[in-house]
């Protein structure tokens, strides 16, 4: 048995993953969904991208967790990318569901074409929080029109300063046990430091033909995919 705990990304909490969730647990399995400081029913909690990472850290420490399956989607690949290697023996397989990881000193959109400056415009302009997304960000994702409605009405906004923070990097990622599940939908390619980090013989690559949110699109199957990185 291992212990999943699942992170999901920018504006999302814990309740993205209740569709993935049963599988996990009808294979015996721990399933730990986790919602991020200032986000869903944390919202209001004060957060930066250190507490987010913390928070993971917090999780597994608290509930005394063991073979640690660590999934971070999207944004939260930095914080979970940051946390595994904080979390010592404890893990056991990190998971980069189609998701950005953390460079040491580096934000989240450090990386970004215009360096991040539209979205800390955004931020700026909406109180320190990265607003919620309409649903034409959604489309052409493999979603249906109710798929959207429920991510669009279940999202909050984003705190600001988790995107814009640097990352603080304790341990190489290129040491750990790592899958990254790139979602093929309309961005077929990882992105370079993903592409360097999968030529190191700790990581590797499964490709899912869907969007960017599978965890709603396709949750039967990326549930195979997170059994099959447990050896179930």
């Amino acid at each position: 048995m291992v212990n999943f705990v699942l992170v999901a990304g920018a504006r999302l909490g814990s309740w993205a993953w209740d569709d993935v969730v049963p599988y996990l647990r009808a294979a015996g399995h721990g399933v730990h969904p986790l919602t991020l400081s200032g986000l869903a029913e944390k919202r209001g909690v004060p957060a930066g991208q250190q507490r987010h990472v913390q928070d993971i850290v917090d999780e597994v420490e608290r509930q005394d967790l063991r073979q640690v399956v660590l999934v971070g989607h999207s944004y939260a690949g930095i914080p979970s990318g940051q946390a595994a290697g904080r979390i010592g023996d404890r893990l056991a397989h990190a998971v980069f569901l189609d998701s950005s990881v953390p460079a040491d000193g580096a934000s989240f959109v450090a990386e970004w074409p215009d360096g991040g400056a539209m979205m800390r415009a955004a931020i700026a302009e909406n109180g320190g929080f990265w607003p919620v997304a309409p649903a034409a960000h959604f489309e052409g994702h493999g979603l249906t029109e109710d798929q959207i409605a429920r991510i669009v009405s279940g999202s909050t906004p984003h705190p600001g300063a988790t995107l814009t923070e640097p990352a603080v990097v304790d341990r190489s990622l290129g040491d750990l046990p790592t899958t990254y599940i790139k979602c093929t939908l309309g961005d077929p390619e990882p992105g370079d430091d993903v592409a360097e980090l999968l030529t190191g013989e700790s990581w590797r690559l499964i490709e899912m033909d869907t969007g960017h949110w599978p965890m709603f699109s396709q949750p039967r199957e990326l549930a195979q995919v997170l059994l099959g990185v447990a050896g179930s």
